[in-house]
C-alpha cells in the first residue's frame, strides 16, 4: 500500500480542517516546505497537496508553495484544489506537479475534465471523488450534490479514469478510522481502480486494516500532525 501524506494549504500556511470546514483551520507549520523536506528525508516519495484556498477561490492560488516543494525536495507531488481551467492545469504542471486531481471540475463541466484525460492520459489526471452519506460533494466540500460515489466513479472509469482520490468527507480530520467498507465497495464494482483512501486515519492500525482490504494507496494527514502515526512507524509501509 502507498503511503500518501497530505500537505494542505490556506495563506501559504500547512493547515488541517474538520470535515472540510474551514472555521476549523488549525495552522500546523508556517513553512510547508519544512514539513514536505522532513517527509522526504524519511523515505515517502509521494506528497498530496492541497490548494484550499483555490478550492474556495476556483482557480489555482497557492503554485508558489507548489513549485517550493516540487524545486527543492525529491517528492512526487499531486496537486488538488480550485482547478477549473486548462490554465490552472498548466499552471499547476509547470510548477513541477505531476499529477493534478480534479473533483469539482468533473461534476460540473465533465468536457472540460474529460479533455484533460485525454490531453494528459490516466497516470496523470485523478479523479477527486469526495462523498458525504453516499454523494458527491464539491467546490472545497462546501456544495452537494446529487451524484451517487460509485456510479459516478464507474462512469468517470469507463471513460479512462484509472485513479481515483475518495474521501468520505464526514471522516475527514476526525481521527475516527476511515470508511474501509465503503472502500471495499468501490474496489468489488471495479477491481482494477487505484483507489486513494482518504479521511479518517487515526493510527497505525488503520492502515493494516486498509493494507488487509487490498486498498491501493492512502493519505495520511492528521493523524502524523498529531503524533498518533509517526514516521518511523509508516517505514514498514515503505
Amino acid at each position: 500500500m502507498e503511503i500518501i501524506p497530505a500537505i494542505d494549504i490556506i495563506g501559504g500556511k500547512c493547515v488541517r480542517l474538520s470535515k472540510g470546514d474551514y472555521a476549523t483551520k488549525k495552522v500546523y507549520n508556517e513553512n510547508p516546505l519544512e514539513v514536505a523536506r522532513q517527509y522526504a528525508d524519511n523515505g515517502i516519495t509521494r506528497l498530496h497537496l492541497v490548494d484550499l484556498d483555490g478550492a474556495k477561490a476556483g482557480h489555482i492560488v497557492n503554485y508558489k508553495v507548489l513549485e517550493q516543494i516540487t524545486s527543492q525536495t525529491t517528492l512526487t507531488v499531486d496537486f488538488g484544489g480550485g482547478l477549473k481551467t486548462t490554465d490552472d492545469l498548466r499552471i499547476a504542471f509547470s510548477s513541477g506537479a505531476q499529477m493534478v486531481t480534479g473533483g469539482s471540475i468533473a461534476v460540473k463541466n465533465p468536457a472540460e475534465f474529460e479533455s484533460w484525460l485525454t490531453a494528459y492520459g490516466s497516470e496523470r489526471i485523478i479523479l477527486g471523488a469526495d462523498a458525504k452519506d453516499g454523494k458527491i460533494a464539491v467546490t472545497g466540500w462546501l456544495e452537494d450534490t446529487d451524484a451517487e460515489l460509485i456510479p459516478f466513479v464507474q462512469n468517470y472509469y469507463s471513460k479512462g479514469v484509472r485513479k481515483v482520490i475518495c474521501t468520505d468527507i464526514s471522516r475527514d480530520g476526525m481521527l475516527g478510522g476511515p470508511a474501509v467498507e465503503l472502500y471495499r465497495r468501490m474496489l468489488d464494482t471495479i477491481p482494477d481502480l487505484w483507489l486513494v483512501a482518504s479521511g479518517g486515519v487515526s493510527g497505525i492500525d488503520d492502515l493494516h486494516a486498509l493494507n488487509a482490504n487490498n486498498i491501493p494507496a492512502v493519505i495520511i494527514g492528521k493523524a502524523i500532525y498529531e503524533n498518533r502515526i509517526t514516521l518511523k512507524q509508516l517505514q514498514e509501509f515503505l
